[in-house]
């Protein structure tokens, strides 16, 4: 029995005791993603997760919608950020009542749930349900967005989240089988990885796997002082810890985690950071 159906089943026996089997069992395959796409990455992870698990899709909307070039909408989201505004927002055409599991999914725009589904989250009232969230990002926000998610939608039960850098989106597919197999979402064999060594003084060599990872991020990703390592399937994933600073310009540290095959020709690559 995977994970998500013991939540669910749990779910039914502590709410639906009355119902028939047959009824059971219709209830605990009803999933809707519901999610919001700027560029179309949030919206390519969303069809691959709706494939994946036979899900219905819908979308939200703003009733005035995110238009015109970048650095207006960057623009509008700090003013609407600042002022602690959110958005109106159509309603989704489906019925959250019939399903069970909503798979949520959103861009992370500075560090933050994006502008319209922190609008729609203010509209639905998700008690009872399974809360699967999923998000693209320039660099990170899968952990600090799921805590923004729970604070919004106290009465959801949350299954672990996806989140990919919009840079590397393509390598979504492989990545959301795993990550489905490890929730316990899908039925498997869940590969567990190892914890991450001790974090150890930077090397010159660590150094380098890091600057070829992140040096051509368009943001400084701060400077790397220690790093632990794990084997991976097909290579290493390294953990930084980094000097850096945040949004106020005070110091600070994060952790910036970077992968890197075993072929000696591939380029590593950054997959997120956690401030």
């Amino acid at each position: 029995m995977s994970r998500l159906t013991f939540v669910l089943c749990a779910a039914i026996a502590l709410t639906a005791c009355t119902n028939s089997s047959s009824e059971m069992k219709e209830s605990k395959t009803r999933s809707l993603v519901v999610y919001y796409s700027q560029t179309g990455a949030t919206s390519q992870v969303a069809t691959l997760i709706a494939e994946a698990v036979g899900a219905d899709v819908d979308t939200v909307k703003p009733v005035n919608p995110y238009t015109g070039s970048f650095e207006e909408t960057i623009e509008r989201c700090k003013g609407e950020f600042e002022r602690g505004e959110v958005p109106a927002v159509e309603p989704i055409t489906k019925d959250l009542a019939a399903y069970d599991t909503i798979y949520v999914g959103y861009p992370v725009w500075f560090g933050k749930i994006c502008q319209p589904m922190l609008g729609w989250l203010k509209t639905v009232d998700l008690k009872g349900k399974v809360v699967v969230p999923f998000c693209t990002f320039g660099s990170g926000g899968l952990n600090s967005t799921t805590a923004m998610f729970k604070e919004a939608q106290p009465g959801a039960t949350f299954i672990e989240g996806y989140g990919v850098r919009n840079a590397r989106v393509e390598k979504a597919p492989a990545e959301i089988e795993k990550w489905l197999v490890a929730a316990g979402i899908k039925e498997g064999e869940a590969v567990k990885l190892p914890a991450f060594g001790e974090q150890k003084a930077v090397t010159d060599s660590d150094k380098a796997i890091f600057d070829a990872a992140c040096g051509d991020y368009p943001m400084p990703m701060g400077t790397p002082v220690t790093v632990a390592s794990r084997a991976i399937d097909g290579g290493m994933e390294y953990e930084f810890v980094v000097d850096t600073k945040d949004a106020e310009g005070n110091p600070a540290q994060g952790r910036v985690y970077v992968i890197a095959g075993a072929d000696a020709n591939a380029k590593p690559e950054f997959t997120h950071v956690d401030r």
